[in-house]
């Protein structure tokens, strides 16, 4: 069994694996032939190896960023960071967590074709994530193992779901389109910002981030690489001044000069966003028209939930703006936290930059500039917030040096957590199973609705078919035949 479950875990959490199955299955159950199919089904990986390997990039010029910022400021404490705080579940409840993620994937299928809710979740490692948390807090309630693979299992099924959809009315505003959602932990938190930023666009327009007006002069920074390696490389040294050149050239840089450390840092990242950019063009080029063949074939008008830089091509401008506001959210909820007292929420500068770019991108498209930066800027308060209150319902985890860090993991954690608090296991199992009957519900009424729609729209035409039928009758001929009165 062990061994089963290593494989699938090798198969399953790579996202790019996922992803290029799909095209494969897609591509084949149109029909192409093997020529489409095998280079559909590469081009696929592929691009969602580009993908990874520039949020690696990313991430790695992200590391130095955050213990610089703690140096700088002398701030300790619990650090928002998925794959520590997972590292650290893995050890007790390893087996758990990948038969959930495992059976989820089912679940998540199943619900897909027989609710309104069309969503595959393909971000693996995320849904990983969420399935080891599911898995602690489970545990923590006291279930049996058993019951805590069967429970979680259908609690990472609903996840799935409800999560893409909780954002893909903001998604439609991105891409234009219905044919794609975004499947990634911060989902709850991204659409709370969205919602923000709609709340309070006001009534003057506001000018989207990507027409940004620069003097002749400065027309270089219309190239977004290049902004976005200038806005670093001052974030970086300013930074980097108040942790200190020692600190830096003795535990970061090996001996390099410091300034031209963080200069190398800042145009790594803008590296990044560049790799992951075009890594994004080629998935979205392979996956949406390889994901026909899995919506006509397997679960009808399927839309594929993908992991957050899938949204990074629609504005790249608002990626830097929707970093640096959801910081800053997270910089001003950490003070909070020191005025109050409480444990303090290290701002986590992964999951800013991940999900407060989204959160940038979607604030974007709903209110243009001044949107990115309040959508951002909610969502890095979220992120930060959240996981101070998920501390408690993880048991012994939660007093661990990290935590989970985006949204999701808090208002999700936090209802399962919540109800094992207010009635324990049986309030759990009644929770998730009514949430199994409000999506058929939710499910039921737009079904009812669509009909009573297409009623409506047809009435007309049954009237004028009515009205020729009659005259046909009484004439022989008909209406509007010569001879016969129309009226």
């Amino acid at each position: 069994m062990d061994a089963v479950i290593d494989v699938l875990l090798d198969i399953f959490t790579q996202p790019a694996v996922i992803v290029a199955l799909i095209a494969l299955i897609g591509l084949a159950v149109q029909g192409k032939g093997f020529s489409d199919v095998l280079k559909g089904t590469v081009r696929t990986l592929v691009g969602f190896l580009v993908l990874a390997a520039g949020a690696g990039v990313v991430v790695g010029s992200l590391d130095p960023f955050g213990a610089m910022f703690q140096q700088a400021f002398d701030v300790q404490g619990v650090v928002p960071n998925n794959e520590a705080i997972v590292a650290q579940v893995l050890l007790d409840y390893g087996s758990a967590a990948a038969l959930i993620f495992f059976f989820g994937m089912i679940i998540n299928i199943v619900l897909a074709a027989t609710t309104r809710f069309k969503y595959i979740y393909l971000s693996g490692h995320v849904a990983f994530y969420i399935a080891a948390m599911f898995a602690v807090i489970l545990a923590v309630a006291g279930f049996e193992p058993w019951a805590v693979v069967l429970w979680g299992s259908i609690a990472q099924g609903i996840y799935m779901v409800v999560a893409p959809a909780l954002v893909q009315p903001f998604m439609r505003r991105v891409t234009g389109t219905d044919d794609v959602a975004l499947g990634h932990t911060g989902d709850s938190g991204i659409a709370l910002g969205g919602l923000a930023a709609l709340l309070t666009r006001g009534k003057g327009s506001s000018k989207s981030t990507e027409e940004l007006n620069f003097p002749k002069g400065l027309s270089f920074l219309r190239d977004t690489t290049v902004i976005v390696a200038l806005s670093m490389a001052v974030i970086y040294i300013i930074v980097g001044l108040f942790a200190g050149a020692p600190y830096i050239e003795s535990e970061l840089s090996n001996g390099q000069n410091f300034i031209v450390y963080l200069l190398l840092l800042a145009a790594t990242f803008s590296a990044g966003v560049f790799i992951i950019l075009a890594g994004v063009r080629v998935v979205l080029a392979e996956i949406i028209p390889a994901f026909k063949g899995v919506s006509e074939k397997l679960v009808k008008n399927a839309k594929p939930a993908l992991d957050v830089p899938i949204v990074f091509t629609f504005a790249p401008n608002a990626v830097l703006v929707g970093f640096l506001s959801s910081f800053v959210g997270g910089i001003i909820g950490m003070l909070g936290m020191v005025a109050m007292g409480t444990t303090i929420i290290v701002p986590g500068v992964i999951a800013h930059f991940m999900t407060g770019a989204a959160a940038g991108v979607i604030g974007n498209a709903t209110a243009g500039r001044r949107g990115a930066v309040i959508s951002a800027f909610v969502n890095g308060l979220a992120i930060t917030f959240l996981p101070l209150f998920l501390l408690p319902v993880l048991g012994d985890v939660g007093f661990s040096n990290a935590t989970f860090s985006d949204a999701d993991y808090g208002v999700f954690g936090l209802l399962l957590g919540g109800l094992s608090a207010a009635g324990g296991q049986v309030a759990i199992i009644v929770g998730l199973v009514v949430s199994l009957a409000v999506l058929y519900m939710i499910t039921f009424v737009m079904r009812s609705r669509d009909k009573a729609k297409a009623v409506a729209a047809t009435a007309p035409e049954a009237r004028a078919t009515a009205a020729k039928a009659d005259a046909i009758v009484e004439t022989g001929r008909p209406a509007n035949s010569p001879g016969t009165d129309a009226n």
